[in-house]
């Protein structure tokens, strides 16, 4: 199986690499559109902000590559959020596959943003990605952007209002938490995608 880690510059890569190579998986770290097109599956992390994530996509000529790709395709944390139309973080165009725009969470005394750590998954659908997830498990998140609830939702959060957790259009999924960092849940959700058929 040819798994690939998009690497624009802006994510954790080393820890997805490693959680992924856990579960028996054999990613390559790669920028090249050419490559990313062939893969039979496509991991997009990212950390960061969404200005400069979707400069280094267009810098590096990856644009139509990851909108076109038609595999299973799992976008994480920022990569999920340039999933969407686009992000009021820097108004940042995202690559279109999923409708909505991503806002900024609003900060609180009770709920200071970014949001970092541990919430409640809240399973809204059915899916493969989350074959085995218990609604109301618990993910890692840290986000101070989020994208809303959609037709596309799998699994919402709180923090404050709702925002999407999981998400899916077609081929491609998207998790606003860290899979890689989210315990057995997180291991759970990876291995799904890997199990996913081409």
């Amino acid at each position: 199986m040819s798994l690939v880690v998009v690497d624009i510059g802006v994510g954790n890569t080393a820890s997805m690499i490693w959680a992924l190579e856990r579960l028996g998986g054999q990613p390559r770290l790669s920028s090249d559109a050419a490559c990313i097109a062939e893969a039979e599956r496509l991991v997009f992390p990212g950390v960061g902000a969404a200005g400069f994530a979707a400069g280094r996509i267009l810098a590096l000529g990856l644009t139509e590559a990851l909108r076109a790709f038609d595999r299973p395709l799992l976008g994480v944390c920022l990569g999920m959020q340039m999933l969407f139309q686009g992000s009021e973080e820097g108004d940042a165009p995202g690559l279109g596959r999923l409708a909505g725009m991503v806002r900024r969470l609003e900060p609180s005394p009770e709920r200071p943003s970014p949001h970092m750590g541990w919430n409640r998954l809240s399973k809204l659908t059915d899916d493969p990605l989350l074959e085995g997830i218990e609604d109301g498990a618990y993910a890692y998140f840290v986000h101070g952007y989020a994208a809303p609830v959609t037709p596309e939702t799998l699994a919402a959060c709180a923090y404050g209002g709702d925002f999407s957790a999981v998400v899916r259009q077609g081929r491609a999924w998207g998790c606003q938490f860290h899979p890689e960092r989210s315990g057995p849940v997180g291991a759970r959700v990876l291995r799904n995608f890997l199990d996913l058929p081409c």
